[in-house]
């Protein structure tokens, strides 16, 4: 009895979280899975994919796009961030530079999108600083509300979530190894590269894929920034039911995002188990 007590106290503490959880994702994701493989008659159908693929194959690809490029173009911004952190000379330039990449980390996606609607515009905040400073002429301003901007407004928002896990693994690190490669003749550079980012390559990888999937998942930026077609699935799936209470399309829609999501995380499994990370 005694041992039966504290398992008891202890499914009770996490009950509450459990019933969330079941509540708000697990009888959501599998309501979505059952309507889109579902027909009108109650039978089993793919109906609801071949409309989908019908009408947004063009949006499938352009999702796969952009959220591959801003997870890219943001694992290349956060690594040059942390490795000059991390390796750089202590100064004023380094402390404005910590100070500033983390403000992006506090403000929502739709702040975000809002800011980056009014800064990316022809007549907007970066052409109007240009011109002011001369580097253009007051024609040679160029909207970047299009694929563009959702790929800057994606890697400025992700870019201070995946440097602050990085920079601090990398600063965890043994420096002993990294004074011994500068001792040995490399670079920063090249210190960065060969001798600091294997070692913490199982944080970067964790925290491309969580942004690849929050990123999968943001309605916001591609309806406020790049409202013209091609547009991502977040936004079809949005139309299907406000415009037409569709929901097996959007359903249709939201397991594709699903795969998405399973193939980013089976690629970061496959990662993990090769480099013995989750053994």
């Amino acid at each position: 009895m005694d041992r039966e007590r504290p398992s008891l106290a202890g499914f009770l503490l996490v009950a509450p979280a459990l019933a969330m959880v079941g509540a708000l994702f697990l009888y959501p994701l599998g309501y979505s899975l059952s309507a889109a493989f579902t027909g009108p008659d109650g039978r089993p159908t793919l109906a609801h994919f071949g409309k989908a693929f019908e009408l947004y194959s063009g949006d499938i690809l352009f999702t796969i796009f952009i959220v591959v490029v801003s997870t890219a173009a943001t694992a290349a911004v956060a690594i040059a961030i942390a490795g000059i952190l991390v390796l750089g000379r202590p100064g004023r330039a380094v402390a404005l530079l910590g100070w500033l990449y983390r403000f992006p980390l506090f403000i929502p996606f739709i702040v975000a999108g809002q800011c980056m609607r009014t800064f990316l515009a022809k007549n907007g905040l970066m052409n109007n600083s240009l011109v002011a400073l001369g580097l253009i002429d007051p024609g040679q301003g160029a909207s970047l509300l299009d694929w563009r901007g959702i790929v800057i407004t994606f890697v400025w928002k992700q870019v201070p979530f995946v440097t602050l896990l990085l920079a601090g693994a990398m600063a965890a690190l043994d420096r002993a190894t990294i004074d011994a490669a500068r001792n040995l003749g490399a670079g920063r550079v090249r210190t960065l590269f060969d001798v600091v980012l294997p070692q913490v390559m199982p944080n970067l990888t964790v925290a491309l894929t969580l942004s690849f999937v929050t990123m999968l998942s943001v309605l916001s930026v591609p309806m406020m920034v790049a409202g013209s077609q091609p547009t991502m699935l977040t936004v079809d799936m949005a139309f299907r039911i406000n415009a037409y209470g569709d929901y097996a399309t959007a359903n249709a829609l939201g397991v594709l995002s699903y795969a998405m999501t399973a193939a980013a995380a089976f690629l970061y499994l496959r990662h993990g188990l090769r480099t013995g990370v989750l053994r």
